[in-house]
């Protein structure tokens, strides 16, 4: 019987992150520029203190359209404390943490630091590269 990828395997490595001091607004244009639906926030040495994501910019857009006020800190608005996985959690408990969970992305660490994100469509890819070598291999 073969073991199952890790996470560390399918996750993105390449990430937009921000530190908790960066301006709102700032953020949010990058997270459209850059077309992703939410981000890590990370301290200095690269330990994730939350996750920015598009539905916590939909509140900062609300209230600033509600209250006519903008600005602010991503710290004031980024969800914490943060799910994370480790970069060697066997894909296949990774879909149950998924499947178990709301989130649609977790922060990856390895030895406390931000190393990637996997998200729920890479953890699917990796199910179906396991089933398709399976069915190669029978």
């Amino acid at each position: 019987m073969s073991i199952a990828p890790t996470v560390a395997d399918y996750m993105a490595k390449s990430l937009v992150t921000f530190g908790p001091d960066l301006e709102i607004i700032k953020a949010m244009r990058i997270l459209l520029e850059k077309d992703v639906s939410g981000a890590p926030v990370v301290d200095a040495e690269d330990r994730v203190v939350g996750i920015l994501t598009s539905r916590d910019c939909m509140h900062v857009a609300f209230s600033a359209s509600y209250y006519q006020e903008w600005g602010g800190r991503v710290a004031e608005y980024m969800t914490s404390p943060v799910e994370t996985i480790d970069s060697a959690t066997d894909v296949v408990t990774a879909s149950r943490r998924f499947l178990d969970s709301r989130y649609r992305r977790f922060p990856v660490l390895r030895n406390g630091r931000l190393v990637g994100l996997i998200s729920r469509h890479d953890i699917l890819r990796s199910l179906v590269d396991m089933w398709s070598s399976h069915a190669v291999q029978t």
